[in-house]
Order: C-alpha cells, then structure tokens, then sequence
C-alpha cells in the first residue's frame, strides 16, 4: 500500500456562488454562501486515502478548527501529528461562477506555524518509508524537503501557489513535481508551453513531472517513459478541488506501482467526478465510485489529448 505524509496546509473555504466574479471597485451580492473543508493539504489528504492510500497528514490547526479535524478523521487519514494552537485556523474566500470557475483569496493562519522540531518529531513518527508531500501554502517547505530527503524518503511537492518563494526550495531533492502549465512555465524558466519538460529535464534531470493543463489533459514523465490523457466531456459545476483529487490520486496509483498510464487515466476519471460536486473535500469521490464509472461508461467518451504535437 502507498504511504504518504502530508505537511499539507488546512484551511476552512467560505465558497460564495457568484454569476460572475467581482471586478475592482464593484459591489456585489452573492447568490449563497456555503462552508466547506479545503486547503490544498486537507483535499489532498481526503483525495489520496480514498484513492486507497496511507496517508498521514502534519499539520496545525486553530481552536476553530474542529470542522477540519472531522473531515480528515472520517476519511480514514492518521491525524496523530496533527497540533492545535490558539491561533486561527487557514481559511479561503473563494468565488465560484455559473461556469464553476473560481478565484480564491487565501489567509495562512495556523498553515504558517509550523516549527523545525515539529518537522523532526513528524518525520521521525513517519518512519523512512514512503513519500513526503508539501504544498506551497505552509512555511518550511523547503526544510521539509531536505530533511524528508536526507532521510531516504520520496519528495512530491505540488508548486502551488506559485510565487518566489518556490525558489528558494531544494527542488533537485525532490522526486516529483506537480504542477499545472503556468506554474511549470515559472519554474522552467519558459515562454512556451510546449518546452516546460524539456526545460525541466535540463534543469532538475532526477526530477519526476506531472504537468496538468485543465481542460486539455495531462502528461507526467518519469526518466524516459511519458504518459498522457485528456479529460472526460462532464458536466462542470466547482473546478475547486480538481486538481488536488487529479494529485491525490495518481501519487496513490503510483505508489502502488500502478504504471504511469494507468495512474493518469484514474486520477482523470476521479477529478472528472470531483467537478461534478460542489466543494473542495466534499467532492473527492471514493476509489469505488471512480472504477464503477469507468467500468460502466457513466463518464462518457475519454477525449483527446490537448496540448502540444
């Protein structure tokens, strides 16, 4: 079975329904307002377990945080890393439009506490088998990195939010990188698209990538093996957690020693359910709920790749 130790970021979403999003200097009412368990570290975490997968997640939350804690807990997630402080806990403002587009305002709260004997303690409960997964929405990352390293662990870390402080990181410790087509250009150093993994390879050659372009597939790459996928033609109604159950997925898969195809191809089929719902967490669907619709055709016909030829 895949093991994963998430230092994953927790954050309570205020998801308001928007019909369209809201412009400098505009005033506007939402159509609702609903409050959902998310972060990028928690729909992770929810995504990689019911995927089938291990998964511990380190992390803090504040004395707001008993929502956060449930979700992880009634997912089957090893929460017994997780600390408490008298600090707020993360949370996100997101709109949501009618096409389920979004735009999110993120505030770090108690993601942003973490300490280097924490990391120590975290990783010394863990033990030295399996892989390490860091988001860009806690502190320390790049610490995590070298010492999940240092200890013989894999090193996954989804680059996102991007900003400068990627970096700053080890990110030629790490094993996988996962990232979507503007965060890839950033890291890559690129203009075009079409050069990011080439770019990549030069920079980082140990370096494993998924590369998600949104409504026109994925492709990930492992030494010298390449595989791609595009996206099932289902209704979208909240893009939130998309990406986070596409992540959760194929890191369970692969873990598993699941080839890479295969991986891409349920993590497609599992994030193509996931825009169905609405929510972040909520919407991660259960392992056997994503064969069943594969096995029956409910998702329809698998489209064609859509990025470079």
């Amino acid at each position: 079975m895949a093991r994963i130790l998430n230092f994953g970021s927790l954050n309570l979403d205020q998801v308001y329904r928007v019909d369209a999003f809201v412009q400098p200097g505009e005033t506007k009412s939402s159509l609702s307002l609903t409050t959902h368990c998310g972060g990028k570290g928690l729909n992770q975490s929810v995504a990689a377990s019911r995927a089938g997968a291990e998964v511990w997640h380190a992390g803090m939350i504040g004395t707001d945080g008993d929502m956060l804690d449930q979700k992880l807990r009634e997912n089957g997630v090893n929460l017994s890393l997780l600390e408490r402080s008298s600090g707020v806990s993360g949370h996100a403002i997101i709109q949501v439009d009618n096409s389920g587009q979004n735009c999110i305002l993120l505030y770090g709260g108690t993601n942003q506490a973490l300490t280097e004997a924490y990391i120590d303690h975290a990783l010394d409960a863990f033990g030295n088998e399996g892989l390490v997964l860091v988001q860009n929405e806690t502190n320390l990352v790049g610490s995590i990195i070298q010492k999940a390293h240092k200890r013989g662990l894999m090193v996954a870390i989804n680059a996102a939010p991007m900003d400068e402080k990627v970096f700053t990181y080890p990110l030629e410790l790490v094993d996988w990188l996962i990232v979507n087509e503007i965060e890839g250009a950033a890291i890559a150093k690129c203009e075009f698209e079409v050069d990011i993994l080439p770019k990549l390879n030069k920079l980082y050659p140990n370096m494993n990538v998924l590369l998600t372009l949104g409504k026109r597939g994925a492709v990930c790459v492992r030494g010298g093996e390449q595989a791609r996928s595009g996206i099932y033609s289902t209704k979208v109604v909240d893009t939130t957690a998309a990406g986070d159950t596409f992540l959760g997925y194929f890191l369970a898969e692969v873990l598993d020693q699941k080839s890479l195809q295969d991986a891409l191809s349920l993590a497609t089929a599992a994030s193509s359910i996931c825009v169905g719902v609405m929510g972040a967490a909520d919407s991660v669907p259960l392992r056997a709920e994503v064969l069943a619709a594969v096995e029956h055709g409910t998702l329809g016909k698998l489209g064609e790749w859509g990025g470079w030829r």
